[in-house]
C-alpha cells in the first residue's frame, strides 16, 4: 500500500519562507536530533540565519555536530549563518536571579506550582531568543511527554499567576508577611514578584500566539515503523491539534529497504513487520507529507555525514535494487572476494613449498 502513494519530502518547509519556529519531536531514540540537525543545515541554505535549540535534558546536538554547545548560541563549525545552543528546561537559581531574599521567596512560590519552574525557564529562554535576529528557529525537543509539557507552559503560567492573585486577594498581606519572613525589603514584596511573573507570562503568551499561527510555526513528527512509535505519533498529533499547532510532516526513520544484498531471514522478517506499520502510517496520515529515511549501517554524526544524508529529505530515497550502482557494488564485492581467495591460495602454495 505504502509504495503506491507518492513519497513526501520536506521541501515544503524549505519553501515556506514565513516560518519562524520549527519543532521536531517524537518518541525517544527515533533520531529526532539527527533530523532536526539536518533540517537546520538545509534551512541555512535558504535563510539568512538559523538557530537550532535543544530542549532535551539529554542533549545530543553536540554529538550530532561533533562540537561542544552551551546555553549561549554558538556558530556551528563550517557555517556562517547556523547557530546552536543547548538549554536545560529546569530552572536554576542563577537563571532566576541572585540568591537574595526576594529570589529565595520567588523560588519557594514557584516550587509550590507544579511545572511553573520549567515554564519560567522556557520563558527566560524565549526572552533571550526574542532579542536575537534569527530568520528561523528549530527546536530539537525532548521525548513526547516533555514536548507536550513545553506546549502547556503558557496555560501553566496562567494558572500559576491566577493562583497567586487569588491568594493575594483572599489573604491580603500573606505574601507581604512571607516576604518579611524571608528577610525581603518592603519594596521587593508581592508587586515585584507578581510583576516578574506577569512579565514572563506576557512573553510566553506573545510567543504562544505565534506557535498557533500555521504561517509562523509547524511541528515535524519523527518516528520509526514500529507499534510504540506509531502510538506515540498519534498521541502527539492529537495533542498538537488540541493546542492548535500546525503539523503536516512526518519523518519515518530507520526504514529497511529490500535491496539486492538483503538475504538475511531476520532482516526479511523485520521488513515485513515494518511494512505493516508503514501501511498504517499512510492510512492514518493520508493528508500529511510522509518522508521515509533509510536505516544506514553507520551513525550519522559530524557535519559531512549530516550533509550527505540531507539529500533524502528533499527527494525520496531510491533503493538500489536492480540499478547499475547495485551491480557495480556486487561486482566490487565479488572482486574483493576473489582477491582474498587468491591471497589465501598463495599462502597455501608457499606453505606447501616450505614443507
Amino acid at each position: 500500500m505504502g509504495t503506491e502513494i507518492p513519497e513526501g519530502t520536506l521541501q515544503n518547509i524549505m519553501e515556506q519562507e514565513s516560518l519562524k519556529w520549527v519543532f521536531v519531536g517524537g518518541k525517544g531514540g527515533v533520531g529526532k536530533t539527527t533530523c532536526s540537525s539536518i533540517l537546520s543545515i538545509l534551512l541555512s541554505r535558504v535563510r539568512s540565519s538559523v538557530l537550532i535549540i535543544s530542549t532535551d535534558p539529554a542533549h545530543n546536538l553536540s554529538d550530532a555536530f561533533q562540537q561542544r554547545f552551551t546555553k549561549t548560541p554558538t556558530l556551528v563549525n563550517g557555517f556562517s549563518n547556523l547557530y546552536a545552543m543547548e538549554v536545560d528546561p529546569n530552572v536554576e537559581s542563577e537563571d532566576v536571579g541572585s540568591s537574595d531574599g526576594m529570589d529565595s521567596l520567588f523560588s519557594e512560590l514557584a516550587n509550590a506550582i507544579p511545572g511553573i519552574d520549567e515554564a519560567m525557564s522556557f520563558a527566560e529562554m524565549l526572552k533571550l531568543v526574542q532579542t536575537m535576529d534569527y530568520s528561523v528557529i528549530v527546536f530539537d525537543t525532548a521525548p513526547t511527554g516533555h514536548t507536550l509539557r513545553l506546549l502547556q507552559f503558557p496555560s501553566t503560567l496562567e494558572k500559576g499567576l491566577t493562583k497567586m492573585m487569588s491568594l493575594k486577594n483572599k489573604f491580603g498581606g500573606v505574601i507581604s508577611q512571607m516576604s518579611r519572613l524571608f528577610g525581603v525589603e518592603e519594596d521587593f514584596g508581592e508587586d515585584a514578584i507578581l510583576g516578574r511573573l506577569e512579565g514572563m507570562k506576557d512573553v510566553i503568551e506573545q510567543v504562544n500566539k505565534q506557535f498557533k499561527d500555521p504561517d509562523l510555526t509547524t511541528f515535524v513528527c519523527v518516528c520509526i515503523p514500529e507499534f510504540l512509535s506509531l502510538y506515540e505519533t498519534e498521541r502527539l498529533v492529537q495533542e498538537l491539534a488540541k493546542f492548535e499547532i500546525d503539523t503536516h510532516n512526518i519523518i519515518i526513520n530507520q526504514v529497511l529497504y529490500d535491496e539486492d544484498d538483503v538475504e538475511s531471514k531476520l532482516l526479511k522478517a523485520r521488513m515485513r513487520m515494518q511494512q505493516k506499520y508503514l501501511d498504517q502510517f499512510y492510512m492514518l496520515y493520508d493528508d500529511f507529507n510522509i518522508t521515509k529515511l533509510p536505516l544506514l549501517p553507520e551513525e550519522v554524526t559530524g557535519v559531512e555525514a549530516l550533509k550527505a544524508f540531507s539529500c533524502h529529505f528533499l527527494s525520496p530515497y531510491q533503493p538500489s535494487t536492480g540499478t547499475v550502482e547495485a551491480l557495480e557494488r556486487r561486482v566490487s564485492t565479488l572482486r574483493q572476494q576473489l582477491q582474498n581467495a587468491e591471497a589465501e591460495l598463495e599462502k597455501l602454495r608457499k606453505g606447501k613449498q616450505k614443507v
